[in-house]
């Protein structure tokens, strides 16, 4: 069975103490979910402040972004070497907000996933369909196209070998909603199978995380699906009671709850 997988996304919420606090009170649970691999992924300046806190644990951190390009004179930006150095595990690439926001291109996205792999940490590539698009039944298609820069490239085997893929739904992010644990499952299975063309053993082995409003309260039944390996959580994430219902939740997939 794939090791489930939670991820808290941090976005630009907090301050240095209480993301201190909140990586602090899960690094104190994770007795309670062993099993469970689970990830913090605060804003770039309290990277620092969270590692030093998490030093020591099973708590990996990861990063909410990362610069395209290797290094440079590219103001602003942060590589995949820096957070590499700081002991980062698990960058976040293609987030729904930075295609969205920020303008990030399939193309974009694609010269990320390869930085991160280049230096040795993991990418979190994130896919996902807007409510237009799911209202024209365009989820399958758009999801293809998303996918489709990594399952096509010459070096499919190798972007494909140290991978994490997380669906959000684009119109369950912060409102509340979330597909039935049915419909999220219905759209892994179609991600795998999608992988499953360029890797079939790699398409079995991969996790793929769901990452729509995910609450303790939907957790259970959403990680009961049997494409579904954990979480990519985003408001959920920022009060340590609720990530940490998820990370148990996660760990009855392993049937030891």
């Amino acid at each position: 069975m794939r090791k489930p997988l939670v991820v808290g996304n941090w976005k630009m919420h907090g301050e240095l103490a209480s993301a201190r606090a909140l990586a602090l009170a899960v690094r104190h649970a994770e007795g309670h979910c062993v099993g469970v691999e689970i990830a913090v992924c605060p804003p770039f300046v309290h990277l620092g402040g969270v590692l030093e806190v998490l030093s020591g644990s099973e708590v990996a951190s990861g990063a909410q972004s990362v610069c395209e390009f290797e290094g440079g004179a590219y103001t602003g930006e942060i590589s995949a070497q820096m957070l590499r150095d700081l002991g980062v595990r698990y960058v976040i690439v293609g987030h729904s907000e930075r295609r969205a926001l920020f303008g990030e291109s399939d193309a974009h996205v694609l010269a990320k996933l390869r930085q991160v792999q280049a230096v040795g940490l993991t990418p979190i590539l994130c896919v996902g369909e807007t409510l237009q698009e799911r209202q024209a039944d365009d989820t399958e298609k758009v999801l293809a196209r998303q996918l489709e820069g990594v399952l096509d490239a010459p070096d499919a085997a190798a972007l494909l070998a140290d991978l994490v893929l997380a669906y959000e739904p684009v119109w369950a992010i912060g409102t509340g909603e979330t597909a039935t644990p049915q419909q999220a499952q219905a759209v892994h299975a179609f991600i795998r199978a999608r992988v499953a063309g360029a890797g079939p053993l790699r398409a079995a082995a991969l996790r793929v995380l769901y990452g729509g409003s995910v609450k303790p309260d939907n957790a259970p039944q959403l990680f009961a699906m049997p494409d579904i390996d954990g979480g990519l959580i985003g408001g959920a994430a920022l009060k340590a009671a609720d990530f940490i219902a998820i990370c148990v939740a996660a760990r009855a997939r392993l049937g030891l709850a």
